[in-house]
């Protein structure tokens, strides 16, 4: 069975998430919305009858007090002057809501399958169809990891539990011209670029056949510039000067060549050890989630702190997080809507979701972030800097 249950605050109670998302829609220049009221909505999937969800709805996902739930049907309705839009991710997008919540349904006892979660939103006021969608894509989703739905009704289904069936598919290359070449690259979201896709095709060539498709996304991952820093590792070529391998010819050729004695140890594992006293070394270490943060400025910058908290921890034995710091460098707040390049993300989205996310991950843990630097200029609007320390 499949179940959609609805969950929001009572009338007279204060709604947080609506309060920050119609000022957001009023600093895009859209005065004509009164309110929003919010939702969350879960659809459970497996053996349940309805008398066990109404319990999982009244225990697990709601409070009782501040919050009223329906099963089936919508609590936020459309009326004259209230568009409803919801908002879930895409399949296979990650969401941590949603596998705590099964956890929670299993402790129960109870015979759940699977469950899958989104957002509704009631927008109160006099809004044309294209300032409903304007608020919808440039606030209350992020069109690479969610999909929009406007009204109300039965979300649809997303299946990601069916039968696994083996299939090997080969990507033919030998016989792809060039523009074709670029166009698998680009179809299948590999970021590689026609010099490199010709290096696959070639030695493949010397292999004596095709690629298969997931030997071809192993390539693309491990050359990533995530992975193996293409740019810090390529040839920049800057006002006539050639540099070989940035980071090895700046930050480490210095760091070697001063070699000072309390560096106990530099570019070898996981994060720098510096002396402190007899007793005590500092571990640090800084990296940058700047494209990650663009394209999902929360999850981006969460995943940057989060990633240089884990690293102190893989050094050596083992060393203790105890700060956190950063750098952030964004567009300005009040970049106009209508000078954003296609598929940007707009400053001050960014600087909210960029801020909260370095916030949760390091405060929720316990560690907090103890100083850090913000600089706004236009030349960070297609890109911000996000550095995590």
């Amino acid at each position: 069975m499949r179940w959609q249950v609805e969950v929001a605050g009572k009338e007279g109670f204060a709604d947080a998430l609506g309060n920050s998302v119609a000022a957001d829609v009023r600093d895009l220049g859209i005065s004509g919305i009164s309110q929003v009221r919010t939702a969350r909505i879960f659809i459970l999937e497996g053996d349940l009858g309805e008398t066990q969800v109404r319990r999982v709805a009244g225990e697990l996902l709601s409070d009782p007090i501040i919050e009223n739930y329906a099963v089936n049907e919508s609590v936020l309705k459309e009326e004259p002057h209230v568009s409803v839009v919801r908002v879930m991710r895409k399949p296979g997008v990650m969401d941590p809501v949603a596998h705590s919540t099964l956890r929670g349904i299993r402790d129960m006892r109870l015979a759940v399958d699977s469950v899958t979660t989104a957002h509704a939103y009631a927008l109160r006021g006099d809004l044309s169809e294209k300032q409903k969608h304007t608020i919808a894509e440039k606030i209350l989703a992020n069109a690479v990891i969610e999909d929009v739905i406007y009204g109300t009704g039965p979300l649809p289904e997303v299946r990601l539990d069916s039968p696994y069936e083996f299939k090997r598919l080969e990507v033919d290359m030998f016989s792809a011209p060039d523009d074709e070449l670029v166009n698998i690259s680009k179809q299948g979201e590999l970021s590689l670029n026609l010099a490199e896709m010709h290096t696959i095709r070639d030695h493949f060539k010397a292999l004596g056949r095709n690629p298969t498709d997931l030997e071809l996304e192993a390539l693309a991952q491990t050359w990533s510039e995530h992975c193996v820093h293409k740019t810090f590792r390529g040839l920049i070529s800057c006002d006539g000067t050639k540099i070989d391998n940035l980071l090895k010819s700046t930050i480490a050729a210095v760091t070697r060549e001063l070699n000072k004695p309390w560096c106990v140890s530099v570019f070898e594992d996981n994060a720098g050890v510096i002396e402190f006293d007899d007793d005590y070394c500092v571990c640090f270490k800084v990296e940058t989630h700047n494209h990650p943060s663009a394209l999902d400025p929360y999850g981006g910058a969460g995943t940057g702190i989060g990633g240089v908290i884990r690293d102190p921890l893989g050094t050596g034995l083992g060393a203790k997080p105890i700060v956190n710091t950063d750098i952030f460098c964004f567009g300005p707040p009040d970049y106009p809507f209508d000078k954003l390049p296609t598929g940007t993300l707009h400053p001050k989205r960014i600087f909210k979701g960029v801020v909260a996310g370095v916030r949760d991950y390091g405060n929720r843990m316990g560690i907090p972030t103890v100083n850090g630097a913000i600089f706004f200029d236009e030349r960070y609007v297609g890109n911000p800097l996000v550095y995590c320390g």
